[in-house]
């Protein structure tokens, strides 16, 4: 029994640091604002408990990230077109970019702080890897493309967190012009056959 209490205390523990770390990252001006502190006040637990189940600020910010991403990655995985698995290739390559880029758009402030995290680039980020694995496996299924591992990083450049906050933050793009000019960017790539002299066998 008290196992069990304890097990249900650390899952409230939890939620209840998701919950206060989500309100502070949507107040906060900058990310970097945000302390494992503020955090653990917000959520009315203790500095140890909050290391104890995260360990870390960049646990923390991956737990949150995760967190949310989990409906886009049930619908990559299992859902319909245009993200699901039974989607043509053509169509699921910029249908998978734009769920990117809503998440970002949706998640600036986290997705920005995770990405800073990894020594300061989104490419040694957790979470990076894996869209860039599942992009490069549709690409890989296009014919005439090539080097689909360089193209999966060049579209994925596109969904930077830093990029998306000039953009969004800065210029005041709006939202569906943003997600229309990926679109546009996603369909002049695909579009684009090889160069003259390049190779498949690289």
């Amino acid at each position: 029994m008290p196992e069990r209490k304890s097990r249900k205390d650390a899952v409230r523990n939890r939620e209840a640091v998701l919950a206060a770390a989500d309100a502070l990252f949507a107040h906060r001006e900058s990310p970097e604002d945000v302390t494992m502190a503020d955090i653990a006040v917000a959520a009315g637990v203790g500095k140890g408990t909050l290391f104890r189940a995260f360990g870390d600020r960049a646990g923390l910010l991956r737990a949150m990230y995760e967190s949310r991403l989990e409906p886009v990655r049930e619908a990559i995985e299992v859902g319909p077109p245009p993200l699901g698995p039974g989607t043509p290739p053509r169509q699921r390559v910029p249908a998978l970019l734009d769920a990117v880029l809503c998440f970002k758009l949706d998640n600036r402030r986290l997705a920005l702080a995770l990405e800073e995290s990894g020594s300061g680039s989104p490419y040694q980020a957790e979470h990076y890897e894996r869209w860039h694995g599942l992009l490069k496996d549709v690409l890989e299924q296009i014919p005439h493309l090539t080097d689909s591992d360089f193209t999966a990083h060049a579209l994925l450049a596109a969904t930077r967190a830093d990029l998306i906050e000039h953009l969004a933050g800065q210029e005041r793009v709006p939202r569906e012009k943003a997600r229309a000019q990926l679109a546009n960017f996603a369909a002049k790539v695909l579009a684009s056959g090889p160069l003259e002299g390049s190779t498949d066998d690289e």
